[in-house]
């Protein structure tokens, strides 16, 4: 913080509320919570009164500073908001109220989200590794750097104008890659629904389904693991992009005798809660019983099938029934009809639609690039601010 402001104790600016109501067990309450790093004042939950445990709790009001006693050394504080004026909070967020006529809420706000800031925190907090707790007396007596009201209010100003473009230039990316990935699936859409008029046969025609197996309950009994068999599960194939290359559990002898094992370039559709995930296998590897395999016969391209099972993936999803969770069975995969295309035309079409992925996925890159970049453009703003150096 800048040495040139002036120097103020906490305790000076800031007023703990002692503001308590008594629990009704027939009242519905907002119970707030902290996210940590500076991440802001949440709601937690609604909640009976009947569920909470005291008989009192803190009310908040509207741009009182509260904070996470635990863990406030991990950035969990911040203003409580307009929408949860009212809300109540255990002893653990203890709540202070700026004194406007010499600290903004909104630039207590602010420095708050500093490194300077936590280390203002963590100085105030004590105790063993699992038991540390922010001591309130001390809090109050560390020191910040204080400029007048309408210096705050100058520094305030400017912050939340590059903030504004910070969130602007998040959003335009992330509009950039939502419409790159909509640019994919139109496509799809449109050369699938054109060869679908040229003809069409059933999926079992073109490829063997199998469903994968692994019969025991609960699936995570570690007897059956720790081998030499690859296993994955839905979450594999949704990280693929295409091709399944990676996996974090095998399978010993035991397990491999009640699972089975597909071969290196199977498509595998995952069939149960998460509907229609797509992806080709680059290795042998077992699979549970909410994964289908599907192996093209001579003729079918497994990448052409790939693309096809994706362009469905929405239809899957609509069509699956529902019990306890949506899923869709042998049945209605095997008849799902597929374009009668030559394998010329198929590879055409995946060579097509691989190489506007291709361009998304750059795009999607550099995307995550700037994100990284913008992400360390505020911390840096908010430090020089905070420095006089505006």
């Amino acid at each position: 913080m800048s040495n040139s402001w002036p120097q103020a104790a906490l305790g000076e600016v800031l007023t703990k509320s002692e503001e308590w109501t008594d629990i009704n067990p027939t009242d519905t309450y907002n119970e707030i919570t902290v996210r940590l790093w500076g991440k802001g004042v949440t709601l937690r939950r609604e909640v009976e009164g009947s569920e909470i445990a005291s008989g009192r709790r803190l009310v908040a009001r509207a741009g009182q500073f509260i904070l996470s006693r635990i863990d406030a050394r991990n950035g969990a504080l911040g203003l409580v908001p307009d929408s949860l004026d009212g809300a109540v909070a255990s002893n653990d967020f203890p709540l202070f109220t700026p004194n406007p006529s010499r600290l903004l809420p909104a630039f207590l706000d602010w420095m708050s989200k500093t490194r300077s800031f936590v280390e203002i925190c963590k100085a105030a907090s004590e105790g063993t590794t699992n038991r540390v707790r922010l001591q309130e007396d001390r809090f109050l007596r560390m020191t910040i750097s204080l400029p007048s009201v309408p210096e705050q209010r100058r520094i305030v100003a400017r912050i939340e104008e590059l903030a504004a473009k910070i969130k602007e230039a998040r959003s335009l990316r992330q509009q950039a890659t939502q419409e790159g990935e909509a640019l994919v699936g139109a496509k799809a859409a449109g050369i699938f629904h054109a060869a679908l008029k040229n003809g069409s046969q059933p999926l079992e025609s073109v490829a063997t389904l199998e469903r994968g197996k692994f019969s025991y309950r609960p699936r995570n009994d570690p007897r059956f693991f720790g081998g030499s068999h690859p296993w994955i599960q839905i979450g594999e194939i949704e990280q693929s992009n295409k091709f399944i290359r990676n996996w974090t559990q095998t399978l010993n002898d035991e397990g491999l005798a009640i699972s089975k094992m597909f071969p290196r370039g199977t498509v595998l559709i995952s069939i149960a809660a998460t509907i229609g995930a797509v992806g080709i296998l680059d290795f042998d590897c077992c699979v549970p019983d909410s994964i289908v395999g599907v192996t093209p016969h001579a003729g079918t391209d497994s990448e052409f099938i790939y693309h096809y099972l994706g362009y469905l993936r929405g239809h899957l999803e609509d069509i699956a029934p529902q019990s306890a969770q949506k899923n869709i069975n042998l049945q209605i995969l095997s008849a799902l009809p597929v374009p009668q295309l030559g394998l010329i035309e198929q590879r055409r079409i995946v060579a097509e639609l691989d190489a506007l992925q291709a361009q998304v996925d750059a795009l999607e890159k550099l995307q995550a690039e700037s994100a990284t970049e913008l992400g360390a453009l505020l911390p840096s703003i908010l430090d020089k601010a905070f420095k006089g150096e505006f």
